[in-house]
């Protein structure tokens, strides 16, 4: 009899928890983190010069009022609009909503999650630190390892060495946001959100950003290895591995045609979930083994 009802005590607090990740307001949370970002981003893009990127980042928190705060704000929301986007993306495979639209639909929200990533991306490379000169050289060389596409790619998003961050500062401004827009605009103008209704958000935002300052890593003589963002850990620790086309092109397409399969009423969309599943507990294992070197 114990064991029975500590069995249902499990499923009861299972479902509690699974319920009480789906109602959590994810999407709202994320356009409120999203505008905080773009608010903060006008401020730290008013002080920013590509042409010496490091040196306007760094000016940024020593002499402009206010502006470690700006540049931490708008690096903390950008990070929590992206974490928010992608459980708002699991409660809504989780409950099945993805069936109510057309597949079409289905496939411009995913690919908005690679667009709202390389807008996180490029703004690692933008501040032109330890951090972001690894993240650009990982980022470039996965590109031109493409066979056919891979320089025209490259020259598209990021042309680092030819261009130095000109291109980058033009697609984290406006391009990157564009194309998210245009993959989001059917499902962002039916939903509508304010700040009023996330006021505790915005405070430990705020509060957040008074007290952490944003990463800002300068290159250190004698320093051989330099780890790339929280999220590209696992790709550059499989990058030790296996060629680059197979680690940052081939590798991450697979579970981006996982997510599009999974809005299709198919048999196959179990299959397709636990394949997303083991994806990410492969890349999640990568990315400890990476943070631990």
């Amino acid at each position: 009899m114990a064991r029975t009802e500590k069995g249902i005590l499990l499923v009861y607090k299972g479902i509690n928890i699974r319920n009480l990740f789906l109602e959590t307001k994810w999407g709202g949370m994320s356009l409120v983190s999203l505008y905080l970002s773009v608010l903060s981003g006008m401020v730290v893009a008013l002080q920013y010069d590509p042409a010496t990127p490091f040196f306007s980042a760094s000016s940024l928190d020593l002499l402009v009022p206010f502006g470690q705060f700006f540049r931490a704000c708008h690096y903390y929301s950008s990070q929590l609009f992206f974490l928010f986007s992608l459980c708002h993306m699991a409660a809504v495979i989780l409950a099945k909503g993805e069936q109510q639209l057309r597949f079409a639909k289905w496939l411009l929200l995913i690919a908005s999650v690679p667009a709202a990533l390389l807008l996180l991306f490029t703004g690692y490379v933008l501040r032109a630190d330890a951090t972001g000169e690894a993240a650009g050289v990982i980022a470039e060389n996965i590109l031109l390892s493409m066979p056919y596409l891979g320089a025209p790619l490259n020259s598209l998003l990021f042309s680092i060495e030819a261009e130095g961050m000109k291109r980058i500062y033009a697609n984290h401004l406006v391009g990157l946001g564009l194309v998210w827009g245009v993959c989001c605009w059917d499902h962002l103008r039916r939903y509508r959100v304010g700040f009023a209704q996330h006021r505790r958000l915005l405070l430990l935002m705020v509060l957040g950003s008074l007290s952490l300052a944003a990463p800002l890593e300068p290159a250190r003589l004698g320093l051989f290895h330099i780890q790339g963002p929280w999220f590209l850990l696992g790709l550059q620790e499989l990058l030790r591995y296996i060629p680059p086309f197979w680690a940052g092109v081939i590798f991450p397409s697979t579970v981006v045609v996982a997510l599009a399969w999974v809005g299709r009423e198919d048999p196959a969309r179990r299959r397709a979930l636990l394949f997303i599943a083991g994806w990410l507990a492969v890349y999640f294992l990568l990315s400890v083994i990476a943070a631990l070197r």
